[in-house]
This record gives structure tokens, sequence and C-alpha cells, in this order.
């Protein structure tokens, strides 16, 4: 499953994320993970939660950072969620369609049992319509 928490920069999707995984991992038996574009949030985010900041591994472009989401899963079995906040940067989408990233995510989701969450700062309006179901939070 995929989820997104939509809204404009500035609008508070990183406290909505931030909250929702300190009190999801309190619940899950698995492993958490949470992507980033730096290590800003490290001492906001509970200590069972593993901060990946995308930018150290290199990656340069959309199919770059599936790829490396792949490789993430792959070595952690017990992988249940992974938080993706400025998905947008991390993923080399801004200002580009985001429905094929989504999808591919949403293949990865059922195949692997990962549930994603991510932070896309694009407002309500501006999300393509093959996803707009995936939009959990709104701001």
């Amino acid at each position: 499953m995929v989820q997104l928490i939509v809204g404009n920069k500035g609008k508070g999707k990183t406290k909505c994320l931030l909250d929702k995984v300190n009190t999801e991992v309190k619940n899950i038996l698995g492993s958490v993970v949470y992507l980033d574009k730096s290590t800003k949030h490290m001492y906001e985010l509970n200590n069972k939660v593993r901060l990946i900041v995308v930018p150290e591994f290199m990656v340069s472009n959309t199919d770059e950072f599936i790829g490396f989401i792949s490789g993430i899963i792959s070595q952690d079995r017990d992988l249940q969620q992974m938080y993706l906040d400025s998905f947008l940067k991390i993923s080399y989408l801004e200002g580009a369609d985001i429905t094929e990233c989504i999808k591919k995510l949403d293949v990865i989701s059922e195949k692997f049992g990962v549930e994603f969450i991510l932070s896309v700062s694009l407002d309500e309006s501006e999300v393509p319509a093959d996803i707009k179901d995936k939009i959990v939070v709104s701001l």
C-alpha cells in the first residue's frame, strides 16, 4: 500500500510524517525505515527507526531511486514500513509526473508486504487523478 501526505511546501507534511512514524513504530513487529534528504530530523525519530539519507548514496534519477528502494527491501525481509520524506526531491521527480513511480512502489508494496508513506510537496489539486485515492492527509 502506498499512502500520500500532500500539501504545498511549509504546510506541515514532515511533522505529520514524523508523528505517524513515531506512533506506528511502537505497534509494529517488523522494522521501519525513514528516507530523507538530510539528517535534519534525526533526533525527532524514535531510535527504532532507521534513517537513510538518500543523497549520500549517489542516487541520481528515478530508476536508480526505485532500485535503491528495492535494495533496502532485499537486505531486510522484516521491513514493514518505509517513510519517504521530501519524496519529489529524493526520487528526482520535482516538476515531473509521479504516477509511474507511485505505481512501481505499489507493485513493490504488494510483492514484498512493505507499506510506503510519502510526503509529497503538491497541492491535492495537482496530484494526478490516477493516484488521488492514495491521499490519506491533505494539508
